[in-house]
């Protein structure tokens, strides 16, 4: 007797039931989808008990005639493709043709359509069967009612959650789907009341608004980046503001929200070096593609894709994410607004800036950046640099950010110490305050981490060379950093069991302390097992970055704020140090206004 039957069509039904139709979520996000590929401006939701009594969904669309009421239930019936060639580059929602017929085969189903204004059909079907097609009047448009969901599935009806966790997958729902289409105004209705309406906005923050909040909205700052064929928008969370509220995290690939931890790793690479460990940012981020790299028949509920090229797509995604993150929006703000992008402020642009021909005119750096020429003399001021130590550099290798403040035309505006810790400076819209020591860690951060993808930088002969005794776990740590030491610019040699012998050092800046900075940093580096050469790049550039750079207390000159000033515009991620402390905090004229009560 043979043991291989083939499956009757009802059971068939039921598990292709399985794959699209999880929980009453899947049953709302398939019908606003279709509503949304008829062209609907409007559509309503209601929903009864979290789904499992009624899922209904209205909308103005094209509607549908007699025939296609009735063949829309039958499986793989679809208008939108006729070829498999129509899959690349599909851009409707729905395209297999199993949503509403898998639907059907787990519930009782009504359907009202009309594709003009009066006439109209009503079909009604039950567990995968069309019971009955009648007349109906109704307004352009189609109406799908579905009720007593899984009923003739007690095992998977078994399985659904309560009634408001239910409805709060169906809440994650419509969330996602009206951020996507900010042009169609969708209502839904639970349990008779009210619980969305979103009517028709321009912008996603205003969307984002209406649904999350304003004030959690003013955690975002904008994304708009083109990289090739590849065209980035969105939100992403401020550094400072990471971890404060709910995280979310949405993706829209070509018009269709999908999940894709791929390119959200990406696009949370971008935050290195400005978030604590194990803190993870919010996310809104819109791809578009050429239809062709992107394969959307993956899965059955459409809720993943496939790129052909991953790789540029992700390094495009962290390359935005990077660039959006460096500008002056991305700081830290005290009762401070979001700026439209029209309206951002840029570090080149300030009201209350000198003019950038004024920086030609004098010298822009003094003292802590500033870039000398080469000779053989000791410097004696023994408040900025050991006595053994020459504190100059080649004027054809300087750093970059020495480099940029000649030719980059950045404003400068007055500049303040506070305290020996804070630079203040005034902008229009309110007061700003620059950590001296991060400002200087994420210079030299990124110099650093440049010297060593790039190649060695220029040292220092010391007059007389300088011994370091360590402990066993200092050598370990040097020896495994050893390359990455010469390429900064250490000339080190074993001097018998755990001492060095150094030659030379780099001269970040002449208040460079290299025998302090060396010790604490190769303490700091003991027990680092960070894998890969990155990694220990990122690693030890970040220590390095921390031990050289000038410290809370300091005095600077006027021309060495100004220095640090331009050398922070022309960082990549100015707003947060390597520890993800802010490096920049904004306070508002209406936060100082309301602090004194004159609002």
């Amino acid at each position: 007797m043979s043991r291989i039957a083939i499956l009757s069509s009802a059971v068939a039904d039921q598990i292709a039931a399985g794959e699209v139709v999880e929980r009453p979520a899947s049953v709302v996000k398939e019908l606003v989808e279709n509503a949304l590929d008829a062209g609907a401006t409007t559509v309503d939701v209601t929903i009864e008990e979290g789904g499992r009594a009624l899922i209904r969904i209205a909308d103005d669309g094209t509607g549908m005639d007699r025939d296609d009421a009735v063949l829309c239930l039958a499986r793989h019936a679809t208008s939108k493709i006729t070829a498999a060639e129509e899959l690349v580059g599909v851009r409707s929602f729905g395209f297999r043709g199993e949503a509403l017929p898998a639907i059907a085969s787990v519930s009782e189903v009504m359907i009202e359509t009309a594709t003009e204004d009066g006439a109209g059909t009503q079909v009604r079907a039950a567990a995968g069967a069309v019971l009955e097609t009648r007349d109906a009047t109704r307004r352009r448009g189609t109406t799908v009612s579905v009720q007593r969901l899984f009923y003739n599935t007690p095992a998977r009806q078994k399985f659904l959650r309560s009634a408001r966790s239910e409805w709060r997958g169906i809440v994650d729902t419509m969330h996602a789907i009206s951020a996507l289409r900010r042009d169609v105004h969708f209502t839904v209705r639970h349990d008779g009341k009210l619980a969305l309406d979103l009517p028709a906005v321009p912008t996603l923050r205003a969307r984002l608004a209406v649904l999350w909040g304003h004030g959690d909205v003013q955690r975002f700052i904008d994304l708009d980046d083109v990289q090739g064929p590849i065209h980035i928008t969105g939100m992403v969370e401020r550094p400072a503001d990471v971890g404060t509220a709910t995280r979310r995290v949405l993706l829209i690939i070509n018009g269709r929200v999908v999940r894709d931890h791929g390119i959200v790793r990406a696009a949370e690479a971008a935050y290195r070096s400005t978030l604590p460990s194990g803190v993870r940012p919010s996310l809104v981020l819109s791809l578009h593609v050429p239809g062709g790299d992107v394969d959307v028949n993956v899965h059955p509920a459409k809720t993943e894709v496939r790129l052909r090229d991953r790789w540029p797509t992700e390094r495009a995604v962290e390359n935005a994410v990077r660039r959006a993150l460096g500008v002056f929006d991305a700081s830290a703000g005290i009762g401070w607004r979001t700026w439209t992008p029209a309206a951002t402020p840029s570090w080149r642009q300030d009201v209350h800036a000198m003019d950038p021909s004024a920086l030609r005119a004098t010298p822009a750096a003094e003292g802590l950046f500033a870039p000398t020429s080469v000779n053989t003399n000791v410097i004696t001021d023994a408040n900025t640099v050991r006595q053994d130590a020459v504190a100059t550099t080649a004027p054809n290798d300087r750093t970059d950010h020495a480099r940029h403040v000649d030719d980059a035309p950045i404003s400068v505006p007055p500049l303040l110490q506070l305290r020996r810790m804070y630079l203040m400076f005034e902008h229009d819209d309110g007061v700003i305050l620059i950590d001296q020591h991060s400002a200087h860690e994420r210079v030299l951060y990124e110099d650093f981490l440049g010297v060593l993808e790039r190649g060695e930088a220029p040292s220092q002969r010391l007059l007389f060379p300088m011994t370091l005794h360590l402990g066993p776990d200092e050598a370990e740590a040097f020896e495994a950093n050893r390359a990455s030491f010469e390429k900064l610019g250490f000339e080190m040699e074993g001097f018998g069991g755990h001492s060095l012998l150094v030659n030379a050092v780099p001269m970040p800046h002449p208040r460079f302390d290299a025998e302090r900075c060396l010790r604490e940093t190769l303490a700091a580096l003991t027990g680092d097992r960070a894998a890969g050469d990155a990694k220990r790049h990122e690693r030890l550039a970040a220590t390095f970055a921390c031990k050289a750079a000038i410290k809370a207390g300091d005095v600077m000159s006027p021309g060495e704020m100004r220095a640090l000033y331009i050398a922070l515009a022309n960082t990549k991620l100015p707003a947060h140090d390597v520890h993800g402390r802010s490096t920049i905090v904004r306070l508002s004229w209406d936060e100082l206004d309301r602090r004194f009560g004159r609002k």
